[in-house]
């Protein structure tokens, strides 16, 4: 894809999986395409489905918290995207089969951003950037490089929501992001 309208305009016709026929939007991201972070989350769950916008229900406040912490915006210096651009039903993870067939527009808005960093968002995310052996309470705050770009994954809202005792660890990553995004990124503090 050359452009994001180009990309937007597949991507809403996409029938490469079933996902297609229980969306009620696609879920494609949110944020500021110039942005050189980029954050990626599992895949969208009722509201974002509902909305069309990735994270905006019980955990995308908590990540807009989480975000607000480090001056992060994701309407003004990030973007966020998913691994799956439509809802798996009743928020089941994405098979291998959906996330194989929404590999080309995520990594058509990779291309498009160009990013020099990458934040995982919980443990589904991380297992597709980072890899399959990367396991989430071992392996959250730790950077990775994945093809020349400092990758990390956090903690997924949903989860910290559910074990508010990750929060402190969590905070401990945030700062570690933002202390690298002050010494990588020119456009994003």
């Amino acid at each position: 894809m050359d452009n994001w309208e180009e990309l937007e305009s597949a991507c809403k016709e996409c029938k490469k999986c079933a996902l297609n026929e229980t969306r009620t939007n696609v879920v494609i991201g949110v944020g500021n395409r110039d942005s050189e972070v980029l954050f990626i989350g599992e895949g969208p769950g009722e509201s974002e489905d509902l909305k069309g916008e990735p994270f905006v229900g019980r955990a995308g406040k908590l990540l807009d918290d989480m975000l607000q912490i480090i001056g992060l915006d994701r309407n003004r210096n990030i973007y966020i995207a998913n691994i799956v651009k439509c809802r798996p039903p009743k928020n089941r993870d994405p098979s291998n089969e959906e996330r194989e067939a929404c590999s080309g527009w995520l990594n058509a808005q990779y291309a498009l951003i160009s990013p020099k960093i990458v934040v995982c968002l919980g443990r589904i995310a991380a297992e597709a950037i980072i890899g399959a052996g990367f396991k989430i309470t071992r392996d959250h705050g730790k950077w990775h490089d994945i093809n020349g770009v400092k990758t990390m994954a956090l903690f997924h809202p949903a989860a910290l929501l559910r074990d508010p005792n990750r929060r402190p660890e969590t905070f401990v990553d945030l700062k570690e992001l933002e202390r690298v995004i002050k010494s990588e990124c020119t456009r994003t503090l």
